[in-house]
């Protein structure tokens, strides 16, 4: 949990540098996804904060504070699974590369690594080559985490 305030401390000051607050409900969502490896839709998030903090979300106001974490890069919506992660780089102060996402398609773990800057400009000329453009530079990859290979085996 030492882990996990640091992070909401370090989202705070984010947050604060923009103008914006990091509320007592923003904060439980947050804490929510920071402490889950899996990505969670908004009522998985209703039903952590319930279980883990006692306390009612309506679902309207989760998807507005996920938003809102969005918004200010603290957490990622990944498109394909209607779903959120926290960002794994809240607590570091230097810029990233485009994040990817590695989501098991067994356990639905999710791991967020970086792609660089190189690799992310031949992936746009080969779209744009294709006759398409870059909605979005986030990728999301289905993949099998080595735990569930592991125990397949």
């Amino acid at each position: 949990m030492n882990n996990v305030n640091t992070i909401l401390e370090h989202a705070e000051n984010s947050c604060k540098s923009h103008g914006a607050r990091l509320t007592a409900k923003r904060k439980l969502v947050l804490s929510s996804l920071i402490q889950s490896e899996k990505a969670l839709s908004a009522y998985d998030v209703i039903d952590l904060c319930k279980q883990e903090y006692n306390e009612s979300i309506p679902a309207m106001s989760v998807y507005r504070i996920l938003e809102f974490l969005e918004t200010e890069k603290l957490v990622h919506k990944l498109k394909l699974a209607n779903k959120y992660v926290a960002c794994s780089h809240i607590s570091c102060g230097h810029a990233h590369g485009v994040p990817q996402f590695l989501i098991c398609g067994k356990c639905d773990l999710v791991k967020e690594i970086s792609i660089k800057s190189s690799t992310m400009s031949e992936l746009k000329n080969d779209v744009e080559y294709a006759g398409f453009q870059l909605a979005s530079p986030q990728l999301e990859m289905n993949c099998i985490c080595n735990n569930c290979v592991e125990n397949a085996a």
